[in-house]
């Protein structure tokens, strides 16, 4: 199957460097997920992917072939980076019948991904009385017209309402089922943690990152137990004993930082304590990120005094 190969990249705009020396894999059958500040190249380096940019030094490469090179792209490479490209005076249909003669794409696939996208019953209206929802999914539809082994996406949720946002996450996920290549930018880091796979991390045009998004949290998340109990005694005094420091909640439970939920069952059983609950309390996608990017953000608002 076909990859995105980033070689060495680097793209400069007079003095500033956008891009600075990127190497990384997509790899099929997986979805990757494309995370970084604002500023911090993702933009820039999903336009070099597709040759909307020319690199300074570097390359960018699809299944070994740079995208202009690439016989009827579409086929190939199926991309949304901006969903105001619709011409608006326009219907949806005719901008995708467009597209597809220009790639030698059969009017049946129109009709197709209109119906995967939702689009069907508004396929004949102009593009200008679309919601950016509606423009997302439009963009969405373009990018899979060509049934393409490559699909690249830029904040693809973005204006989707929560039925939306559904329907992109099971169709990322059956994308890469399918083995397809599928590259997804977004700021919006819970949601990404419910699709992606793996993580392509930049800040200010550098890698980051590049690694299984469990592996990135686990990484950077102290572990930590949850534990209720009545005899709040005894289980300080155990956890004390065997060098773990709990800290107690106004509601009752109880967390213990840089703990295993199992190590922690264990040692509690064996003491004979009642458990009320016991869980372990899981590092997020969020915590971690900020806490790799915390220093890389070209933009950053202060904190407001009290």
């Amino acid at each position: 199957m076909t990859s995105i190969d980033v070689q060495d990249l680097t793209k400069e705009y007079g003095a500033r460097r956008a891009v600075d020396q990127l190497t990384f894999r997509v790899e099929p059958g997986r979805v990757t997920g494309f995370l970084g500040p604002n500023g911090a190249g993702k933009s820039t380096t999903m336009r070099l992917v597709l040759g909307l940019d020319r690199p300074t030094s570097g390359t960018a490469a699809v299944g070994g072939r740079a995208y202009a090179t690439l016989h009827e792209p579409l086929r190939h490479v199926g991309a949304l980076l901006d969903a105001r490209a619709a011409h608006g005076s326009r219907t949806a249909r005719d901008h995708l019948c467009v597209l597809a003669a220009s790639n030698r794409i059969p009017n049946r696939r129109v009709d197709e991904v209109l119906e995967e996208t939702g689009l069907a019953s508004v396929a004949r209206r102009r593009v200008k009385t679309y919601s950016l929802g509606m423009r997302q999914r439009l963009g969405i539809a373009a990018a899979l017209l060509g049934d393409p082994e490559v699909v690249m996406l830029d904040e693809p949720s973005n204006g989707l309402d929560p039925e939306g946002i559904i329907w992109i996450r099971g169709l990322l996920r059956r994308l890469a089922g399918e083995g397809r290549t599928v590259l997804v930018s977004s700021h919006l880091m819970n949601e990404t943690a419910s699709f992606a796979d793996h993580l392509v991390v930049l800040g200010r045009g550098r890698l980051l990152a590049d690694t299984p998004m469990r592996e990135f949290i686990h990484a950077r998340v102290e572990p930590r137990v949850r534990i209720r109990t009545p005899d709040a005694t005894a289980l300080k005094t155990v956890l004390a004993r065997h060098g773990h420091d709990a800290v107690q909640h106004e509601d009752g439970h109880w967390t213990v930082h840089h703990a295993r939920v199992d190590d922690i069952g264990r040692l509690i059983s064996q003491a004979g304590i009642p458990v009320l609950e016991l869980a372990a309390e899981e590092g997020t996608l969020e915590q971690a990120y900020l806490d790799l990017t915390s220093t890389e953000a070209e933009f950053t608002a202060q904190p407001q005094e009290a």
